[in-house]
């Protein structure tokens, strides 16, 4: 993949976008997460595993929804949107699952074009609502200029040996 920043147009993900999903969750990971989650997990994350989880999530009836920014028939990023799985959630509120882009893409319009595309599905004062490691600087501030905002609500979660604190973020 070219390091360059390329024209890209989003539409609704489908079957055959599992492997290039799954190229850009595993590449993403290891550029954006380099320093906050333990390299040996990193290191360890495998394209064609991920691809099988994608291809479960794409499948017809699913309950979670995807875009894809694509460039011809590359896919540089993709978010992922579907009920809340938060125990705490009113019925009704819906979750950002991921939102990642090409680390050649980032800065590129292709994320934010990606979240609005996913925000432009829900429906009127429906709460949003997304999961973002703490120390990731970047992508708190990126959701932050989109309408996100803590909600005071955290959570450890335990990756490759180390307890990692997210926090949640609301949007109404």
């Amino acid at each position: 993949m070219s390091e360059q920043r390329r024209e890209h147009t989003v539409r609704p993900a489908g079957p055959q976008d599992a492997a290039g999903i799954a190229r850009v969750h595993v590449e993403t990971w290891q550029q954006a997460y380099a320093g906050i989650v333990p390299e040996s997990y990193l290191a360890a994350l495998d394209v064609e595993q991920r691809a099988a989880v994608w291809r479960r999530d794409l499948a017809p009836g699913s309950r979670v929804r995807v875009w894809v920014a694509t460039a011809g028939d590359d896919v540089l990023g993709f978010a992922s949107l579907g009920p809340s799985l938060d125990e705490d959630a009113d019925p009704g509120t819906l979750q950002v699952y991921a939102i990642y882009v090409e680390p050649g893409m980032w800065g590129s319009g292709a994320a934010r074009d990606l979240l609005r595309s996913a925000l432009e599905d829900v429906p009127p004062r429906v709460p949003v609502t997304l999961w973002v490691f703490a120390d990731n600087e970047r992508a708190r501030h990126f959701y932050r200029r989109h309408g996100f905002q803590p909600d005071g609500t955290e959570r450890t979660q335990e990756i490759g040996g180390a307890e990692l604190l997210q926090l949640r973020y609301r949007r109404r």
